[in-house]
């Protein structure tokens, strides 16, 4: 079930880490989590997704999943109004960063 949690933007992105010329705050969290098979073209397109389908606000939130995995989970556990509302809004982000984002070998 943990693996579940990592999100399924975590599991897009695991091959994130690694590179240079990326920006954004998910795109530089994403190289700054130094994952297996590192792309920065891969960072860059999680970035573009979440530019398009999160605010500045919601992108900062999602940004310190990749650091803390755990704060995820109690986001996606949470009962409070706000956090459910930004956990649909981050499934929405996570789903099309699946679809668009594809790790190069």
């Amino acid at each position: 079930m943990r693996s579940f949690i990592m999100l399924g933007t975590l599991v897009a992105v695991a091959a994130c880490g690694g590179g240079g010329g990326v920006s954004g705050t998910v795109g530089e969290a994403c190289i700054d989590a130094d994952r297996r098979n590192a792309s920065a073209a891969l960072c860059s397109c999680v970035q573009q997704v979440a530019s398009r389908t999160l605010s500045s606000r919601d992108q900062s939130r999602a940004a310190a999943f990749f650091a803390d995995p755990q704060l995820a989970q109690d986001t996606r556990q949470s009962d409070r109004r706000g956090d459910e509302a930004f956990w649909d809004r981050y499934k929405l982000f996570s789903e099309a960063a699946k679809q668009q984002c594809r790790p190069v070998s």
